[in-house]
């Protein structure tokens, strides 16, 4: 079975949408990740930090999905990262309201050693140096190096971000992020200014508008499912991210043509992941639900068309 290593938040959201409020809940990009990635039966470890005010539920969450822990550190006397957004109506723009760092500010993270050697590394979210000391800890070179990041890495640590980005095969970002680190409007030249900063692969997420996957030249678009109801954006990105790392570290095929199929897997996920507040509706999931969901994609994006 394949290794999986997922490095990002292990956290406490509070949320506000449209159609209501949380509490302090479950969240994280690790946990999105593990969650999602859990749905392809590979043998994933999680390597992230908590306080002492995490319920221990929540890690035997992630662990009866098949998720290692071994690799989340509690810091008994510290509070957990805490992220609090709300939602503008059209549910793709936020602001955040709270975010405190926490044991997140110190976090030096530890692969667990039999994860050491993973074929494939999904690196969350997270400041780029802590990316980059997360494969400086590899025993070998992972197969597969997939990274996300955000523009606020963009902003206060640019440096640290392009070094790691020399060194991974797959970078995950959305379109505004594609633009502010290429300085390019058009996505086309944006991803091909990104190929040239080091990874093979570039996926622009475009959220209710898809994601597109570029690689030499090529390009691939898959849209995304429509939904009746959206109710909470957070953690579909990560979700996505889970489901295109859990897929190809399942199948080892990383070719430009099954990658493919890992974009469709991870929209599939994220779609699910949106209908309910957090983490709930991917704690609960079925294949059945997948598989479902995976024929209504190849309903809506499959034709035949008589060229003449």
């Amino acid at each position: 079975m394949s290794k999986l290593v997922i490095v990002g938040t292990v956290a406490f959201d509070a949320i506000e949408t449209p159609f209501g409020k949380t509490d302090k809940i479950l969240g994280g990009a690790a946990t999105y990740i593990g969650l999602s990635a859990s749905n392809f039966n590979v043998d994933s470890a999680a390597v992230s930090v908590v306080g002492g005010d995490f319920p221990q539920e929540y890690l035997e969450l992630l662990k009866n999905r098949n998720v290692d822990i071994e690799g989340v550190e509690i810091v008994k006397d510290g509070k957990t990262f805490f992220w609090s957004g709300k939602y503008h109506n059209d549910m793709n723009s936020r602001d955040t309201l709270v975010t405190e760092l926490n044991v997140l500010e110190h976090f030096n993270p530890i692969v667990p050693e039999n994860y050491k050697d993973a074929d494939v590394v999904m690196l969350g979210n997270l400041h780029p140096a802590v990316q980059q000391g997360v494969l400086n800890q590899m025993t070998k070179k992972p197969k597969l190096a997939i990274l996300d990041t955000m523009n606020f890495w963009m902003d206060i640590a640019l440096d640290d971000l392009l070094s790691v980005i020399k060194n991974v095969d797959v970078i995950t970002i959305n379109d505004e992020e594609a633009r502010q680190l290429s300085g390019e409007y058009s996505l086309v030249v944006a991803a091909r200014k990104i190929h040239e900063m080091g990874p093979k692969y570039v996926v622009i997420k475009k959220g209710e508008h898809g994601a597109l996957l570029f690689h030499n030249g090529n390009v691939f678009y898959a849209p995304a499912l429509p939904l009746e109801e959206v109710f909470d954006p957070t953690g579909a990105g990560d979700t996505f991210a889970g489901g295109f790392a859990g897929y190809l570290a399942k199948t080892g095929d990383f070719s430009f043509e099954n990658m493919k199929t890992a974009v469709i897997y991870g929209s599939t996920l994220a779609s699910f992941c949106v209908e309910k507040f957090g983490t709930e509706r991917m704690q609960n999931l079925t294949d059945k639900e997948i598989y479902k969901r995976l024929d209504q994609f190849k309903s809506l994006t499959q034709f035949d068309i008589e060229l003449t």
